[in-house]
């Protein structure tokens, strides 16, 4: 339509790609699959044909070998109704369009396949994300982008009915990890996959003396008494089921046939409005 334009790229996908290539420290994409693991296992069903979603495919395969693994791309390689389970495993964060992320796995999904998707969210690097700004905006008088928008458990939750899920719950595992010096925990980043790739970022190289800000800012506000500095992780897990009959419906307004009086054996006093 004419008139309309083309939002801006959140992902710079072949920066994205490139860092996970070299990623080796992949212990989060770990802990996520043992929480998803524990949370199926809670679940009264058998799955048959499981599909995850991730950027990270030998994490996955390992833990669920019998999982149909496809990419986190802007299409997802998944035959619609082809599964009963499918994982969006701890990549969401970085989609342009999460939503459509979203509406592609319950496609994706038999009536009744249940859905599981996990992402970085919330208070998630809220100290690197703080006295970076900090330095930055001493140095230069501005900002750049450096760090993902993270999403609110209560709006990630909101995503799930948008997708058209049924029974839709969300929920944040915070996770603190400690290093022996901000300069290590941006290493480790780096380790996971999970360096800057946003398509906005600043191309050329940053100014040592922002770097050398932050890590002092950094050990000044949070170190531990052990002289190590905190790294704060939130991952949010959303769980939705694909519509199905047989799941339970909310009762239309007003269509009731037992009031609560009766079952708790009380007496209803109507309410006096007179001084109203």
């Amino acid at each position: 339509m004419a008139g309309m334009t083309t939002p801006p790229r959140l992902t710079d996908r072949t920066a994205l790609t490139r860092n996970r290539a070299r990623a080796d420290a992949l212990f989060l994409q770990a802990a996520a699959a043992d929480d998803v693991q524990e949370r199926l296992e809670e679940v009264n069903r058998t799955f048959t044909a499981p599909a995850v979603v991730t950027g990270f495919p030998e994490v996955w395969r390992e833990w669920m070998p019998s999982a149909t693994v496809v990419e986190d791309a802007e299409t997802l390689a998944l035959e619609p109704g082809a599964h009963d389970l499918v994982i969006h495993a701890l990549s969401l964060h970085w989609s342009d369009d999460p939503i459509g992320q979203l509406v592609q796995c319950r496609h994706a999904l038999r009536p009744d396949g249940m859905f599981v998707a996990t992402l970085f969210a919330g208070q998630t690097l809220h100290e690197l994300r703080a006295v970076l700004a900090e330095a930055e905006v001493a140095q230069t008088g501005g900002l750049s982008p450096r760090i993902l928008p993270m999403g609110e458990v209560r709006d990630l939750g909101g995503l799930l009915q948008r997708a058209g899920f049924a029974l839709p719950v969300a929920d944040i595992t915070p996770l603190t990890v400690s290093y022996d010096s901000p300069i290590h925990l941006m290493r480790d980043l780096r380790a996971m996959g999970e360096g800057n790739a946003m398509a906005q970022r600043q191309k050329s190289l940053t100014r040592r003396t922002i770097f050398a800000q932050m890590m002092a800012r950094y050990t000044e506000a949070f170190a531990l008494e052990d002289g190590r500095v905190p790294a704060t992780f939130e991952i949010a897990t959303l769980t939705g089921w694909a519509p199905a009959d047989s799941q339970p419906k909310p009762l239309r307004p007003g269509s009731a046939t037992h009031r609560l009086a009766d079952a708790l054996g009380t007496k209803e006093t109507p309410l006096d409005r007179s001084k109203d």
